[in-house]
């Protein structure tokens, strides 16, 4: 019998629990906070199975620094960051809706391959 420290019997495990996984699409959008609703709609409308949404993301990226400060032009000019996952074949139906709001508005969405236990 192999021990459980076996590396050939690890390699099975790690194996077979891939196998066991879905492949999806991990969707990252992040945008202005003013745009959130017509971004969740447009998701929806994709078809999207679901989503999480961060409010009041702070970073710096193409258009420059977005503050952290709590006066009123931080909070209502704040970004959101949505994270989605989905099967493989809705992307595109998801981006055709997506991208025309974030060219218009701003935002940026970055999809990756992604494992779903």
């Amino acid at each position: 019998m192999k021990s459980p420290n076996d590396p050939a019997l690890t390699f099975k495990i790690v194996i077979k629990t891939f196998e066991s996984m879905n492949s999806v699409k991990r969707l990252e959008i992040i945008t202005s906070s003013r745009e959130l609703q017509l971004v969740l709609q447009q998701l929806d409308a994709a078809g999207a199975q679901g989503y999480s949404v961060i409010r009041d993301v702070v970073g710096r990226g193409h258009g420059g620094s977005v503050s952290s400060d709590f006066d009123l032009a931080a909070t209502t000019l704040s970004n959101v960051y949505i994270i989605s996952f989905c099967d493989p074949e809705k992307v595109e139906a998801i981006l055709a809706r997506v991208q025309p709001l974030l060219k218009k508005f701003g935002g940026v969405c970055y999809v990756s391959d992604s494992l779903e236990a």
